[in-house]
């Protein structure tokens, strides 16, 4: 009798089986996670309302790439890849902060989000997908929906994005009201603490939440060259994101898992960190649009 192997076991077999490399160290510091990391060579999506390419709150090089996507009038997608601006400043504030951290990485702007910094939820996937489809290592993601219709399809492209090595940073929605992605565990979820030193984060044992990072009272760029202080979670996120881009640039094997495993080990109130325990928008602008 032919025994049949149990689906996907194939992976497994001495033919098959692949080496990898030992990635995390025994004792993980900031000097090995992203010591001397300026974030080169990394593919940073925001995926936002776009960005003015040339603020000068956005330095190092000219935006990289760009797809603004739009529906026709019979609801087919546009996938438009000419240079475009931000249509409310929103995309901007959060590229200016990840290059703040990560002055040397390779911006995208997917514009996804409108003049009202509103959207749909099928152009809000679309923009995932396409950052997933075209080689994006790492994506920031200010934005998200409660619509529980786009619960499975975001779902999808989230777990997509993690067995991709494709690293998905959220903003948790500004309400107490669950958004999609944030609310995933494949996902980096974000919200704001109220201190005012960006390099300072944290890590919450108790998610969906998972990381808390600058998002109150933040000096970030805007339309047409100019500044605000903003505050929501939108803008805690790209905090994030540039400290995760810096990792990926200098650890480009690093799974999703592990980068992680590097944030709670290194975040302000962990252990590990300090050797010692320590006790401690509307929707559609910052932290979760409603597409």
């Amino acid at each position: 009798m032919i025994q049949r192997r149990p689906a996907y076991s194939s992976a497994f077999t001495p033919d098959a089986l692949r080496q990898v490399p030992v990635v995390l160290p025994d004792d993980i510091t900031t000097d090995w996670a992203w010591g001397g990391s300026t974030g080169a060579g990394v593919k940073v999506a925001v995926i936002d309302s776009g960005i003015e390419s040339g603020h000068p709150g956005v330095p190092g090089a000219a935006v990289a790439g760009y797809v603004a996507i739009s529906e026709d009038a019979g609801g087919k997608l546009q996938f438009d890849t000419s240079p475009h601006g931000d249509l409310f400043g929103h995309g901007t504030a959060c590229a200016g902060i990840i290059r703040q951290t990560a002055p040397e990485c390779e911006l995208y702007s997917v514009r996804v989000l409108g003049s009202t910094l509103g959207g749909k939820g099928s152009i809000f996937s679309a923009g995932l997908r396409w950052a997933i489809e075209n080689g994006m290592q790492v994506c920031n993601l200010s934005l998200g929906t409660t619509r529980k219709d786009f619960f499975g399809v975001l779902h999808e492209l989230a777990d997509l994005a993690y067995f991709k090595s494709v690293m998905l940073v959220c903003a948790a929605n500004n309400v107490p009201i669950p958004s999609f992605p944030s609310v995933y565990g494949s996902v980096i979820s974000v919200a704001a603490h109220d201190r005012s030193e960006p390099d300072i984060f944290y890590y919450n044992p108790e998610p969906p939440v998972e990381f808390g990072a600058q998002g109150i009272g933040v000096r970030a760029p805007w339309l047409n060259g100019g500044w605000l202080t903003v505050t929501g979670n939108s803008f805690a996120a790209p905090h994030i994101t540039g400290v995760v881009t810096r990792i990926v640039s200098k650890h480009p094997d690093i799974s999703v898992f592990q980068v992680k495993t590097v944030l709670r080990a290194l975040a302000a109130n962990s252990m590990h960190a300090t050797g010692a325990t320590q006790s401690g928008e509307q929707p559609a602008t910052a932290g979760a649009a409603s597409p």
